[in-house]
């Protein structure tokens, strides 16, 4: 306070000879020269919108304080944090809040974020074999309630949360988490099929993606090496992502595959259809088991073939017609994941690829080999001809020719199961293109119980297409119209008023009470409705910015009467299950979690913020608000500075 005063009074003195009704002081002696008009040049400093050096240094100094003063606060606030994290009962809460409070302190003390780290890894372990018992346990019950189908939501992945935070700041941390990892697994296959990562691979991979994001693409390499040795799905995917980036370095790791799958004699049909995706269908693997049962994963959107060197394309025909040629060993002694039935289908869906890539004596030969296998194979795999036959291949057939097949097929079903079976099928399809008609394939199931599950999910569905297509009008019929639940029906408003906030500023504030008012139907210990608040919340600080502060206190009253809420993971989830039928539609929702909506009340008002996020009785929601306004400060100078560089 000294300094401060003593800036003033000095400023005042200099200023003197600039106030109303005062003359400035002239010298007695006339050989003086005359001194500047401070008059003028302050009024030309005001006009021009400057400050004499002195208060803009002082202003500058002052600032730094400030500045200086709230990361003290914002790192003692971490500290505080951390110590009631380590006692936190829920292992999940406990490794995310201690892996992310020791990320956002690295830059400030990196000693301690180390530490932290390092228990943070001991809490995800542990989490992680808590949520994989629940996800075995719900499985089977799923099981045992449908017959063998189940439709869930997998649980993260803590252990892959802490690396990725990790790899950011230490990478012999990283590794040495994943060594840690597999010590454990030993690289064990027996819960998982020869195609599917291990779990340390599967970390590795995730370590690697992280590096890649940050551009550092050798590097990713690097440390992805031990699980590009062999055939899975995620180590295509990842060269895929990295092809992306450079395509001669992940060229050179698929054909450094292939070559190891060419000597590799366990190498199977659904060997060569994996490796087909990296030169024919990106991002969508497709696989046969015995019996000709097909499963598929897709990852993000599967684009058009790759612009792949004929000579790789070639290596690829070469090595995948030697394998699928291979003799059949004799019955009973079949140890491909394929099998007959399996190779068969293969074969039939790549050929197209070959009839157009390869050479004729190859082609040839696989033709060969196709009808030799139909001889010993039922009527119902010959004729087979669905969708993953055609997946990707010049031979798939328009939606528009499926759909027309699946009608055909209603109208020749012997028994009302079938024929509801179908109409599920051909609803789906409708209501994915955003086709009302799916509607009217729905309302023609004859099972009461399945007709109003496969509603809720075709309305919903209908729904988010149009938000996705910003269609206002045909959402919000939709939502009001349709068999919606609550959560969805007011997600539908609040995203309608998101896209009509600038230009019918009156209709998208009357969207937000209507999604309010929705929001509050939903059941007091369900945590959609602080999830909802939170959405509604995250649109009025868009729409009318003055009262987010009172609709954020209104979720977290919310939020402290609905026990499962932690603040996070918030995501908008379809899920539909039947006998023999099941579909689960999710995609994570920012809006419905707290750190965003902490993260911007922060940089308005820290002090506000703080006592907000201490409204919170739940130890999660309350974390993630508390980590939020922290990291608002102790990142906002490394955001200065990258704003400053553009």
């Amino acid at each position: 306070m000294i300094r401060y005063w003593s800036f003033v009074l000095l400023s005042l003195i200099l200023w003197l000879p600039a106030l109303p009704g005062m003359q400035t002081p002239t010298s007695a002696t006339p050989q003086s020269k005359p001194k500047p008009d401070l008059t003028k040049a302050r009024e030309t400093s005001i006009r021009e919108g400057d400050k004499p050096d002195i208060t803009k240094a002082a202003d500058s100094s002052e600032a730094a304080q400030r500045r200086s003063a709230r990361r003290a606060q914002a790192r003692s606030l971490l500290i505080a944090l951390a110590s009631d994290a380590r006692t936190f009962n829920d292992q999940t809460l406990r490794a995310r809040s201690l892996a992310r409070i020791a990320d956002t302190l690295w830059q400030v003390d990196a000693d301690q974020g180390r530490l932290l780290f390092r228990k943070a890894w001991e809490a995800a372990e542990l989490a992680d074999q808590e949520s994989d018992k629940k996800t075995q346990e719900e499985i089977r019950q799923q099981r045992t309630k449908t017959g063998g189908g189940f439709a869930i939501n997998l649980p993260a992945n803590i252990r892959r949360e802490v690396l990725r935070l990790v790899v950011r700041h230490d990478r012999s941390l990283s590794e040495e988490f994943l060594d840690k990892l597999k010590s454990e697994k030993q690289e064990a296959t027996t819960n998982r099929d020869s195609f599917s990562s291990s779990d340390a691979q599967t970390e590795r991979l995730g370590v690697a993606k992280e590096l890649l994001a940050a551009g550092d693409v050798e590097k990713a390499l690097q440390l992805a090496d031990v699980a590009l040795k062999t055939v899975t799905m995620a180590a295509l995917n990842f060269l895929e992502d990295v092809r992306e980036k450079n395509s001669a370095l992940a060229d050179a790791r698929y054909a450094a595959l292939l070559t190891a799958s060419a000597g590799n004699m366990q190498a199977d049909a659904n060997t060569v259809s994996l490796l087909s995706s990296y030169i024919f269908t990106p991002r969508l693997y497709i696989m046969f088991s015995r019996g000709g049962n097909t499963s598929s994963s897709s990852s993000g959107t599967t684009g058009s073939p790759p612009n792949v060197s004929p000579e790789l394309r070639q290596a690829f025909l070469q090595i995948a017609g030697a394998i699928l040629l291979r003799p059949l060993p004799p019955p009973g002694e079949d140890q491909s994941t394929a099998g007959v039935e399996g190779k068969y289908l293969v074969i039939k869906r790549l050929l197209p690829f070959f009839e157009q890539y390869a050479s004729q004596d190859v082609t040839e030969a696989l033709r060969g080999q196709l009808e030799a296998l139909s001889a010993v194979l039922p009527e119902s795999i010959r004729q087979r001809e669905d969708e993953w036959l055609r997946k990707g291949t010049s031979s798939e057939k328009p939606a528009e020719d499926v759909e027309r097949s699946l009608l055909d097929r209603i109208d020749r079903a012997r028994t009302s199961e079938e024929r509801d079976s179908l109409f599920v099928q051909v609803a789906f399809r409708a209501a994915s293109r955003g086709d009302l008609r799916a509607r009217d394939f729905v309302s023609r199931i004859d099972d009461t119980e399945l007709r109003k599950q496969i509603q809720a999910y075709v309305d919903a569905t209908l729904a988010i297409h149009f938000v996705g297509k910003k269609d206002v009008n045909a959402a919000l019929d939709i939502a009001r119209k349709g068999e919606l639940t609550h959560t969805h029906r007011a997600w539908v408003m609040v995203q309608c008023a998101k896209l009509l906030a600038k230009s019918d500023h009156d209709r998208a504030l009357q969207l937000l009470e209507e999604a309010g008012a929705e929001a509050r139907r939903i059941e007091v210990s369900d945590p959609d409705l602080p999830r909802m608040l939170l959405a509604v919340a995250n649109a009025i600080k868009l729409i009318d910015p003055p009262q987010v502060w009172d609709a954020t206190f209104d979720a977290i009253k919310a939020a402290n009467s609905a026990e499962g809420f932690t603040g996070e993971d918030g995501s908008l989830t379809l899920k539909f299950q039947s006998k023999g039928q099941s579909s689960v539609y999710s995609t994570d929702v920012d809006d419905f979690d707290v750190e965003g909506i902490f993260r911007d009340l922060a940089t308005q008002d820290y002090d506000r913020a703080v006592e907000l996020a201490r409204g919170f009785q739940g130890e999660g929601p309350r974390a993630v608000a508390t980590i939020a306004i922290a990291r608002s400060v102790l990142e906002e100078k490394k955001t200065a500075k990258a704003v400053s560089r553009n």
